[in-house]
């Protein structure tokens, strides 16, 4: 007698009823509310820890949750978190790029002074193309390019998740998406661990500092830690000149789509590529509204909280969502566009800060 097949898991569904129940619950149109509990909880946990290991070891919040999602990825492989990862990589990004707009106002801008500013704007311009000059030495797409470029002239992972939503899965693979993520965040720590030693051994003032340490380091929270950890007057110059790169995510956004194009590799005209995501033009919306109402001071403080929480959930689902095997396949000079990036934008941001 012939043993069954247990490996066909619908040789015994008749008329299909259990193939459409779990096309439903993970992936159909009507998605219960419930099948995104699994994947939530999972990337819950993953952050949960990565926090712990930021507050106990000092690591970065970011590169944490990336590398505990890529060592926890073989969770992925079951389909009922399948949806609950999406919902944190695709919704809950969109809408902490939002949330960002409560910590800028249009007078922290204007506090940056015209030259600084001018400068600030000269080194992003300048730091992505070396993402893109990166992308073209390691023999990548210069979509790599303006994903590496970006990120690091902007402000670091959040940047890239609003960069890589332009250009998309089908132009630019998910695990060169990571791999991305990985190099900023790593780059991100050495800022902050360096740039202020480098600062005190130059002899840079608290005001050439904190412009140093805010035009060059990736991430906010880096930023104003490597500031802080200078001087409290160089911490307040980070912060301004950080989240004036933070200010400048829509309309670099807009730019770049009107470089790359649509997502979908369908002609475009150069009105429809301005169209920017509904989050971006959201992030501009809180950003303004912002500048014109002073709203209380906890509502900036629980929107960097909800912020951070919702990149971490995206960055870590990501990660979760990625195979290691794909990663390691692209070898080293994937991470060259971030390389050179990083190195450009400091040596950029030193030459400001010294003419200031």
């Amino acid at each position: 007698m012939q043993t069954p097949r247990s490996d066909i898991p619908y040789v015994a569904d008749l008329y299909g009823e259990v193939l459409l129940a779990e096309n439903i619950a993970v992936g159909g149109p009507e998605r219960k509310a419930s099948a995104y509990f699994p994947g939530l909880v999972a990337v819950g946990i993953v952050a949960a820890a990565a926090t712990w290991f930021s507050e106990h070891y000092g690591m970065p919040v970011i590169l944490a949750g990336l590398l505990l999602g890529l060592a926890l990825n073989f969770i992925s492989v079951q389909p009922r978190v399948h949806a609950g990862l999406d919902l944190c990589s695709t919704t809950g990004l969109r809408w902490g790029i939002v949330l960002l707009g409560t910590q800028v106002t249009a007078m922290q801008i204007g506090g940056l002074g015209g030259l600084a500013f001018a400068g600030l704007v000269a080194i992003m311009a300048t730091t992505i193309g070396a993402g893109l000059l990166g992308a073209r030495l390691g023999g990548q797409s210069s979509f790599a390019g303006w994903l590496a470029g970006g990120a690091t002239a902007i402000c670091g992972a959040s940047a890239a998740l609003a960069i890589y939503a332009l250009i998309g899965k089908r132009r630019l693979e998910q695990s060169q998406f990571t791999l991305t993520l990985v190099g900023i965040a790593m780059a991100s720590a050495i800022a902050m661990s360096f740039y202020p030693l480098i600062a005190a051994w130059l002899g840079l003032d608290d005001r050439q500092a904190g412009f140093l340490i805010g035009a060059a380091t990736h991430d906010v929270a880096q930023a104003l830690g490597g500031g802080y950890s200078f001087s409290q007057a160089a911490g307040e110059t980070a912060a301004i000149v950080k989240l004036s790169r933070v200010a400048l995510l829509a309309p670099a956004v807009a730019l770049i789509g009107l470089a790359i194009g649509a997502a979908d590799g369908a002609p475009s005209s150069r009105l429809s590529r301005l169209r920017l995501p509904w989050f971006i033009l959201a992030f501009f919306a809180l950003v303004a509204l912002n500048s014109v109402f002073s709203a209380p001071p906890w509502v900036a403080e629980w929107g960097l909280i909800l912020s951070k929480a919702l990149l971490l959930f995206a960055v870590t689902a990501t990660a979760m969502r990625s195979r290691l095997d794909a990663l390691l396949s692209h070898g080293w000079r994937a991470l060259l566009p971030v390389v050179l990036a990083s190195l450009t934008a400091f040596g950029l941001s030193l030459a400001v800060a010294l003419l200031l």
